[in-house]
């Protein structure tokens, strides 16, 4: 990644940003990328399950359930006198997921049966050219099983929408969907041979190079095939599926390897999954992997315990999800204060009601890290008559006691299947978090 501000840096980390995306349909094979990432940067992975020799200056990495991932560079000092440096944002986005028994023939089609996974914007998955991926589990010669990881590359799936003809008022009553009845994709004709009840399991085999009668689960999304693109006439615009959130992902770790060099502090990353779907897994950001990463971390102290704690309050946590850009058709659905503009700076986001975990002193931080990175901060905050959503910040901060800012970048279309976000935005973005991980804490 280069360092120097200008247009070609800024397409150079966009087109970064895109390929990573491209390549990372789900969380299982969003963390494969950075886990290789970080691998060819010197990292090694430990095992949570084996017993962690760490040293200073040490570069490990941890993975959770082939879905979540921390990262850390062990400090020149004990954590303890220097305290924690961490990113964090999440691995999941909002999409429609296969049901364990998804196959069903319906009017001469086959058809699999999908759940809404987060706060899908259904209709924009209508009418594009689908395919599935995720991770298969299948059996092995030691009883346990394993995992791989699909991807098929060609479109299969379409979840065609009503013709107009047969449905008049659409344009003026809106489009209504029934996730149980309007939704699953058709995947072939029903009754071919091999049946179609069989169809999913024979095409998934072919995919893997296994036997069907080896697959004992899936779990598998749908996604879009399109390619991520740079938009606008000047390629000022990203159009991508999953912006939120591999675009923080993706910021994230490409400032933590360009910091690069000795700092006092033990700095991290951490990607969680299911934060679309409340955090409250054992991979989520209600968990406790991060501590248990940090507490490990500290654990090279005496004091281990003591270490630990006196290192959290010496800490900083930013919490990077993407946040809502005003909407140049709704400019109503933002508050007249708070309006934050693409390719305009990162937003620190804030909420009365802790839906955030921004305060006054976090902000700051953040935005004297924008100051010395020569970088515009916004300001977000929802209208007082409509709710806010949330993030993996006031979870972290109340599973660990750390001071926390809630911040991102500014986007468009969040949650649809295509989103769009800003090409300068990312390359800023980056250089905060640059900025973060080199300068000392206070």
């Amino acid at each position: 990644m280069k360092k120097e501000k200008g247009k070609d840096s800024y397409r150079e980390a966009g087109q970064s940003l895109l390929e990573f995306i491209d390549r990372s349909p789900t969380p299982y094979h969003a963390v494969s990328e950075l886990g290789q990432t970080l691998k060819s940067a010197g990292f090694r992975e430990l095992d949570e399950a084996d017993a962690w020799d760490l040293v200073p200056g040490g570069r490990y990495f941890a993975v959770r359930n082939g879905s979540s991932l921390a990262a850390f560079v062990m400090g020149s000092k004990p954590p303890e006198t220097a305290g924690f440096k961490i990113v964090g944002a999440h691995t999941d986005s909002p999409n429609l997921r296969l049901k364990p028994n998804p196959i069903y023939e319906k009017n001469g089609y086959a058809q699999l049966g999908v759940e809404v996974y987060g706060g899908v914007l259904l209709s924009s998955w209508a009418d594009r050219d689908l395919s599935l991926a995720g991770r298969v589990v299948l059996k092995s010669g030691n009883g346990l099983p394993v995992c791989k990881l699909l991807k098929i590359e060609r479109p299969i799936l379409r979840i065609p929408l009503l013709a107009i003809h047969l449905n008049r008022s659409v344009n003026e009553k809106g489009l209504v969907l029934n996730p149980q009845t309007h939704l699953p994709p058709i995947l072939t004709f029903a009754g071919g041979k091999p049946k179609s009840g069989n169809a999913l399991k024979d095409l998934v085999a072919r995919e893997t190079g296994t036997r069907p009668e080896e697959i004992l689960s899936l779990d598998l999304s749908l996604y879009d095939t399109q390619k991520s693109a740079f938009g606008g006439p000047d390629g000022e615009f990203l159009f991508a599926p999953r912006l939120d959130n591999l675009a923080s992902c993706h910021a994230a770790t490409a400032a933590f390897l360009d910091a690069g060099g000795k700092n006092p502090a033990t700095r991290a990353v951490v990607f969680y999954d299911h934060e679309e779907v409340g955090s409250q897994t054992a991979q989520g950001g209600g968990s406790p992997f991060l501590k248990d990463v940090l507490e490990r971390a500290a654990s090279v102290s005496k004091k281990p315990r003591e270490a630990f704690i006196r290192a959290v309050a010496r800490s900083l946590f930013i919490s990077a999800d993407m946040a809502h850009a005003v909407h140049p058709n709704y400019p109503e659905m933002h508050d007249a204060n708070h309006m934050p503009a693409i390719n305009k700076g990162p937003a620190v986001k804030t909420n009365a009601g802790q839906r955030y975990a921004t305060d006054g002193v976090s902000s700051a931080h953040f935005e004297t890290l924008c100051e010395r990175a020569g970088v515009t901060a916004q300001k977000f905050v929802m209208r007082s008559d409509l709710a806010c959503g949330s993030a993996i910040g006031p979870v972290t901060a109340a599973n660990l006691g750390i001071r926390t800012a809630d911040v991102g970048n500014p986007m468009l279309s969040m949650h649809s299947a295509r989103e769009m976000a800003g090409t300068k935005d990312h390359g800023d973005m980056i250089r905060v978090f640059r900025e973060f991980f080199t300068a000392k804490l206070g």
